[in-house]
């Protein structure tokens, strides 16, 4: 039974990337997957009298996401080798509660360089809702074990 409690605080969300679970990545900012119905299907025809009408599109997408991490220098080679294969990614959030989802990274962007400031580096994730091609996989929520609301 998950909590019905709103989370206090955003920390410490983290991502576990599956094919790279011990990268040396350290969260800083962590904006997860949302979702959307992807716009309208306009149905409006010529027999409407006063208004444009409109009905949802039948599928859903599950939005890219990004991460703000600070990082050793040697992910960067195992983040490359990644870019663009699909796997399992993993939103924990601080109630320990999970998103799981199928993507890739598809963008590892290095901050700039600055004297007195913890270098950083955006990773923006893809999701691609299939566990293989063609093999339709849904974000899969799960709530945490200990449903007390807190930690």
């Amino acid at each position: 039974m998950p909590s019905n409690k709103p989370l206090d605080d955003g920390f410490s969300t983290i991502i576990t990337l599956a094919n790279i679970p011990t990268v040396k990545i350290y969260e800083k900012e962590v904006t997860p997957p949302g979702i959307q119905a992807g716009g309208a299907i306009e149905t409006t025809t010529m027999r409407n009298t006063t208004w444009r009408t409109m009905s949802p599109k039948s599928l859903r997408t599950l939005t890219p996401m990004s991460v703000t991490v600070a990082f050793a220098t040697e992910a960067i080679p195992q983040i490359q080798g990644q870019v663009g294969i699909n796997q399992l990614i993993t939103v924990t959030f601080p109630d320990l509660s999970t998103l799981a989802f199928y993507g890739w990274i598809d963008e590892f962007t290095i901050g700039a360089m600055t004297e007195g400031e913890q270098p950083t580096a955006t990773i923006t994730i893809q999701p691609s809702n299939q566990s293989s091609p063609g093999v339709e996989a849904a974000p899969v929520y799960t709530a945490p074990e200990n449903s007390s609301g807190g930690i």
